[in-house]
């Protein structure tokens, strides 16, 4: 797959909005490994290798298991996440694929017991954030593999 562009330097003020926004994500109170295990069920649900890439090399730097990253796609099945995370899984999936069943009452009251108003809103603007930034990677096939995380490494967790 050959690369197209870089949309980032063909649109310097559009990334600028966008490095703004992931700001914003970063620092809005949400714990840092929910939300790399979000991006990460978003960019399996888009299949976005650049993201994907990205997302689990800063998920193993903040401390999380190969096996957690390894099961994410199936976290139904698994013992190995909190209600909390289960829950914001679930509302990652529904925002992600809200043009084919929008997002359900149910899947809002599940979500909503384990997040503020406040949480709720800056986890759907997460979710938001890496579905733009999957788009603008798939689009342009930006390159996996080049990516190296900035986080300084942590031990793993179970």
């Amino acid at each position: 797959m050959e690369h197209r562009l870089n949309p980032f330097k063909a649109s310097p003020k559009g990334y600028q909005a966008m490095a703004a926004l992931e700001n914003f994500v970063a620092s809005c109170g949400l714990e840092r490994p929910l939300l790399e295990l979000v991006k990460m069920r978003a960019s399996q649900i888009n299949g976005c290798a650049y993201c994907l890439d990205m997302h689990s090399k800063d998920a193993r730097a903040l401390g999380e298991s190969e096996q957690r990253l390894y099961l994410l796609n199936a976290w139904r099945e698994t013992p190995f996440y909190t209600e909390r995370e289960r829950a914001a899984l679930e509302w990652t999936e529904a925002v992600t694929l809200v043009a084919e069943n929008h997002v359900s009452d149910e899947v809002y009251q599940a979500v909503a017991r384990h997040f503020s108003e406040e949480e709720l809103a800056n986890l759907t603007l997460a979710i938001a954030t890496i579905n733009s930034w999957n788009r603008l990677s798939i689009s342009f096939r930006i390159e996996a593999g080049s990516y190296r995380s900035s986080l300084p490494p942590r031990t793993a967790t179970a």
